[in-house]
């Protein structure tokens, strides 16, 4: 699919046939973002399949994925470009000892002395890309300002050369954990997409789809026992991706069931903090002995 999807139907089967069963609304942003040329701003609980959106979007499309993962402190140096001052000291001291400084500084401020980071290089780049920049919640309102102009108009101004346009328009994804409220400015310029864990039947569809050797039956008491962790009071609930690894492991272990012992043994694969342990084996592990899954999020 090295075109935008001719349909919302051509963009479902694009990303399932690359191993990603999106939901309805996630089929139809990613179709009107694709046609349309606008960003996605993606939010929603960690672990619900929003990075992987983008690599999905890559695959499918055929386009390069070119990622900037965003923390606190993240300035325009590590996210649009810097300039290679070692390369600039070592030209100007091989310059003639006659050189003035005005032809000097016109040399040393050239393309080749420009250090690209992921924004400027999902600029230049003469092919579409994936632009996937992860977890924009982590850094400042400073630097969603700074993000404007790439999102608004898909250039970037420098100083000492101009401005550069893009080659060609990059598909963009923002993705949001919700930890902080985005500005209006950023919001508007997106299209937004809220994506949350899915529902026992869909969430059984992926875990069958990454490990189809599974019994249906072990299958699906795996997301039912997923989902009831989710319903507890935990630092973090499990990931999709955490139930596809539990799903791997099972088929690599040979369990043709999930029970108590099974359970206390492999837990780990899903629940990845000291104290989530210890709810989780007293809540789960006892429904577990018991026989009873119960109904989800229940105590």
């Amino acid at each position: 699919m090295t075109q935008p999807a001719e349909s919302v139907e051509a963009m479902r089967d694009g990303l399932g046939a690359v191993g990603y069963l999106a939901g309805e609304s996630t089929v139809l942003v990613s179709f009107l973002a694709a046609r349309l040329g606008k960003p996605v701003l993606v939010e929603g609980p960690a672990g619900v399949g929003k990075t992987e959106l983008a690599k999905a979007l890559s695959r499918a499309t055929e386009r390069k994925l070119i990622r900037l993962q965003c923390y606190e402190g993240l300035d325009e140096a590590k996210a649009l470009y810097e300039w290679n001052y070692r390369k600039q000291l070592l030209r100007i001291q091989a310059e003639a000892a006659g050189a003035g400084w005005e032809a000097v500084q016109e040399d040393i401020f050239g393309p080749e002395f420009l250090l690209s980071r992921p924004l400027l290089q999902a600029i230049e780049d003469e092919s579409p890309v994936v632009l996937l920049i992860d977890e924009i919640d982590k850094t400042d309102q400073e630097f969603e300002a700074m993000l404007l102009e790439v999102l608004s108009d898909f250039q970037i101004s420098i100083p000492e050369l101009g401005v550069i346009e893009a080659q060609s328009r990059p598909l963009v994804l923002l993705t949001s954990n919700n930890t902080r409220e985005l500005t209006e400015a950023l919001k508007r310029r997106c299209l937004y997409l809220w994506l949350d864990y899915p529902d026992v039947e869909r969430e059984l569809e992926i875990v069958r789809l990454h490990a189809p050797e599974l019994s249906e039956t072990v299958a699906r008491k795996l997301v039912e026992v997923v989902h009831m962790i989710r319903g507890l009071d935990l630092k973090k609930p499990p990931s999709i991706a955490e139930s596809i690894d539990w799903a791997r492991a099972l088929l690599m272990l040979g369990a043709d069931d999930i029970d108590a012992s099974v359970f206390q043994r492999t837990m780990s694969i899903i629940v990845k903090h000291r104290t989530d342990l210890d709810v989780v084996a007293e809540r789960v592990g006892v429904k577990l002995s018991d026989g009873v899954l119960g109904k989800l999020g229940t105590g």
